[in-house]
């Protein structure tokens, strides 16, 4: 899961995909594509909007994305499209740049409609999020558990 700074969109995209996975099968994972924040914990209005609905993300801690990531995951999930510009810049190939995938992209196949960044709202915006992601989610899991056991 990959926004600007891992602190506020792709730290609940990871609580709450990792919250719907088998963590045996499973491992998510998220990070930024800005070092502003790496080291430090989620925003705040993250971790309260993450403990309201049941998922703990307190023990996050923001990273960079690495070119790196594109051998370690099977999947990198973005959050909005100037994140998606900026990971398939750091592809070394196209089977790489085949990962990449807006994560709303779950809801609206195709549309390329970004998750808003939260960073500058409220908490009611951080909410918003929550909903948008959880719903992208629950249909990724759905695939992501299918897949595995129909390997």
């Amino acid at each position: 899961m990959v926004c600007l700074g891992n602190i506020c969109r792709s730290p609940l995209a990871e609580g709450i995909l990792a919250s719907k996975l088998p963590k045996e099968l499973f491992h998510v994972d998220s990070a930024g594509t800005g070092h502003w924040h790496i080291g430090d914990p989620p925003d705040r209005r993250s971790i309260v909007t993450a403990q309201k609905n049941g998922i703990d993300i307190s023990k996050q801690k923001g990273k960079l994305f690495k070119p790196s990531f594109f051998k370690e995951f099977d999947y990198i999930f973005v959050m909005d499209n100037n994140n998606y510009l900026d990971v398939i810049e750091m592809a070394a190939n196209e089977e790489e740049k085949q990962k990449v995938q807006l994560i709303l992209d779950q809801v609206f196949p195709g549309e390329k409609v970004d998750v808003p960044d939260p960073y500058h709202g409220v908490l009611s915006n951080f909410d918003e999020v929550f909903e948008m992601l959880n719903e992208a989610c629950e249909i990724l899991s759905q695939k992501l558990i299918e897949k595995h056991t129909n390997l």
